[in-house]
């Protein structure tokens, strides 16, 4: 059986609001439960049990999950903190470079209209 290889990039994952789509995961579950608990008998007696614990296990994986991607919300912030003043230095070296470049082809732009008025304004003779 041949390897699988993709014929292209995978995209970049999606960021959005993350927490936020977690809680309120939790919070449906937990909701879930709750409304189903009063009816605790009738799932018994027709063997759908589960289906309670199910919504309990979604609330409580669910605590699981805010935990987790509220650390990892924290240290993309902190990292990105971090980094900030390394990428600004970067970019102002970068503009200096650009501006270093772009002066000296302001210069050679000069010295090659300068020689091209020297060719153009030379001796006549008549």
């Amino acid at each position: 059986m041949a390897k699988w290889t993709p014929k292209h990039e995978a995209p970049e994952p999606l960021e959005g609001p993350i927490v936020p789509t977690i809680i309120g995961g939790t919070i449906l579950w937990l909701v879930l439960f709750v409304v189903q608990l009063p009816f605790y008998g009738w799932y018994e007696d027709h063997g759908h049990t589960w289906w309670i614990w199910t919504c309990l296990a979604g609330g409580g994986l669910g605590f699981i999950g805010i935990y987790y991607v509220r650390r990892r919300d924290a240290a993309i912030k902190r990292d990105a903190a971090r980094r900030a003043p390394a990428e600004a230095e970067a970019a102002k070296a970068a503009e200096a470079e650009a501006r270093a470049k772009a002066t000296k082809a302001d210069r050679i732009a000069a010295e090659a209209e300068s020689e091209a008025d020297d060719v153009s304004t030379g001796p006549t003779t008549n």
